[in-house]
C-alpha cells in the first residue's frame, strides 16, 4: 500500500498537551501545531494475519491508507521533536459477536527518528491509556522545513503494553515487536499556504447541573434525532443502584461512561441507537451532586452529561 503525506489547515491553533508538564525539553516550550496529517499504512494487513480487521472513524478517513488529521499538540521544529494528537479513532474488530476495541486519543510522541504511539481505550469495563507501539524510522531521519517537520517511514511495532492489550481483547497471541504498519507524518506550526481540507467541527459539551443531556448529532446521524442521556433516579440513597440510558446514537457507537470524572464503563449503542448501563452507588459515596458523563468515541465525538443526588443510606 503506497505511503502518502499530506498537509491540512486546521481551524484551531490551541495547544493541547496530553503528556502534562515537561513533555518537551525546548527552553521556550513547543509551538502549537496548527496543521498536519498522519498517514498510517499496512496496519490492516498485519492485523489481518491474526484475524483482526482495521477501520477508522471520522474525521480520519480510510483511502489508499488511513489518514488522520493533526488536531493539536506541540512542535519544536528545530529539534524535530513533537507531540502530535490525531483526530478520529481506530476500530478493531475480531470474531463475530465480539465487542470491537476502539483506540481513541491517538498521540504520536516523536523525538528525532523515534517515538511512541499512545491511545485511550476501554476493556472489561475499564478505561485506560496505553503506549500502544514504539515507532522508529528505518531510513532517513526527519526533514525540517522552517516551522514544519516530516517524519517518513516510521515503522510501528507493538509495545509490551500494546501486545498485552490486543491479546487480552482478541484472545489471540500478540507479542512486543509485532508489526503495526508504517506512519508518514507532516506537521507544522504555521498556517498552510494551500490548505487541502479542514477538520470536523468539535461538538459542544452539554451544560452541567442537569439530570439529562442532549447534543445534536452529525448529519449522518440526524435521522435518529438528537442524542440524549438520562438517569433512572434523580436522587437515591448511598448503596443503591443507578441506571443510565441513552438514545439517538449511531448504531454500534462505542460510548465511554465516566462517574465523577472517572471513566468506568464502555457501552455500545444497539441497532436502534439506544444503550443502558447499570452502576452501583457505593455505601461510602459522598452525599450531594454527582456527575455522569458519556463520550462517544466513534463518529464525530459527542459529550453528554447528567447529574444525580446521593442521599443518606436508608435505615
Amino acid at each position: 500500500m503506497a505511503k502518502r503525506t499530506a498537509v491540512v489547515s486546521l481551524a484551531t491553533g490551541a495547544l493541547l498537551t496530553l503528556g502534562g508538564p515537561g513533555a518537551f525539553a525546548a527552553q521556550d516550550g513547543p509551538d502549537a501545531i496548527t496543521e498536519g496529517r498522519a498517514a498510517w499504512s499496512g496496519a490492516e494487513g498485519e492485523l489481518a494475519v491474526r484475524g483482526v480487521s482495521f477501520g477508522v472513524t471520522k474525521p480520519a478517513v480510510d483511502a489508499a491508507s488511513a489518514s488522520f488529521p493533526a488536531v493539536g499538540g506541540g512542535l519544536d521544529a528545530e529539534r524535530a521533536t513533537g507531540e502530535v494528537q490525531l483526530g478520529g479513532a481506530v476500530r478493531l474488530a475480531g470474531a463475530t459477536g465480539q465487542q470491537p476495541l476502539v483506540l481513541a486519543g491517538l498521540t504520536l510522541r516523536l523525538t528525532g527518528s523515534e517515538g511512541t504511539l499512545r491511545a485511550r481505550t476501554a476493556l472489561d469495563g475499564r478505561a485506560r491509556e496505553v503506549t500502544l507501539a514504539e515507532v522508529a524510522a528505518r531510513g532517513a531521519g526527519p526533514v525540517v522545513r522552517e516551522s514544519a517537520v516530516t517524519w517518513a517511514g516510521l515503522r510501528a511495532e507493538l509495545s509490551e503494553e500494546g501486545a498485552a492489550l490486543l491479546s487480552s481483547w482478541s484472545g489471540r497471541e500478540f507479542a512486543a515487536g509485532d508489526g503495526l504498519g508504517v506512519f508518514d507524518v507532516t506537521v507544522g506550526a504555521g498556517v498552510a499556504e494551500e490548505p487541502v481540507g479542514a477538520p470536523a467541527a468539535s461538538p459542544t459539551p452539554s451544560p452541567s447541573g442537569a439530570s439529562s443531556g442532549v447534543v445534536t448529532p452529525s448529519s449522518e446521524e440526524a435521522s435518529a434525532g438528537p442524542a440524549a442521556v438520562s438517569l433512572a433516579h434523580p436522587a437515591l440513597a448511598a448503596g443503591g443502584q443507578q441506571r443510565l440510558t441513552g438514545e439517538g446514537f449511531a448504531p454500534g457507537a462505542v460510548l465511554l461512561v465516566a462517574i465523577d470524572g472517572d471513566t468506568r464503563y464502555q457501552a455500545v449503542a444497539g441497532e436502534d441507537g439506544r444503550f443502558a448501563q447499570d452502576f452501583p452507588v457505593y455505601d461510602n459515596a459522598a452525599q450531594g451532586a454527582h456527575a455522569v458523563e458519556v463520550t462517544a468515541v466513534t463518529g464525530e465525538q459527542a459529550v453528554l452529561g447528567a447529574e444525580f443526588e446521593v442521599t443518606e443510606p436508608a435505615g
